[in-house]
């Protein structure tokens, strides 16, 4: 894992095999199967395309199904670490943050979080903001 400063645009992290090289082939697999069948639209042709298809959505999944685990620990992360950090009424809200709000505040430092916390609740932010609106970036290099 990295030891780089992380800021908002700075903080996402593509893995070049899974997100390029593979992204790629599978799409280049789809597109050829799609060409074979327009031009010669054979039960194996048709097979082809079935099997890119489901390559894509394999591909898809396996993503999805990580970030929700993720997301899962996040939440659990930061609802202890706000219960440790947050004065008594704004712990009494902590249930009012969805799974994304709660995302984006993890990158916060201990010591801006609750004016950020604060300030999520009473305009509603969403993730995005919250993350540009971080100025003490607590970096997260374990991100899947």
């Amino acid at each position: 894992m990295s030891d780089q400063p992380q800021s908002y645009p700075s903080h996402r992290r593509y893995v070049p095999g899974y997100h390029f090289l593979l992204a790629g082939l599978l799409a280049l697999n789809l597109v050829w199967a799609i060409r074979h069948v327009i031009q010669t639209p054979t039960p194996q042709h048709w097979v082809d395309l079935m099997l890119a298809v489901a390559f894509l959505l394999i591909f898809w999944y396996l993503r999805d199904f990580a970030k929700v685990v993720q997301d899962r620990v996040i939440r659990l992360e930061e609802t202890l670490r706000m219960e440790r950090l947050l004065p008594a009424d704004l712990k009494a809200r902590i249930g009012e943050l969805g799974v994304k709000q709660l995302v984006g505040l993890r990158f916060a430092s201990d010591a801006e979080l609750p004016a950020l916390v604060r300030r999520t609740l009473d305009e509603k932010l969403g993730e995005t903001a919250i993350k540009q609106a971080v100025k003490d970036w607590r970096p997260d290099h374990l991100r899947a």
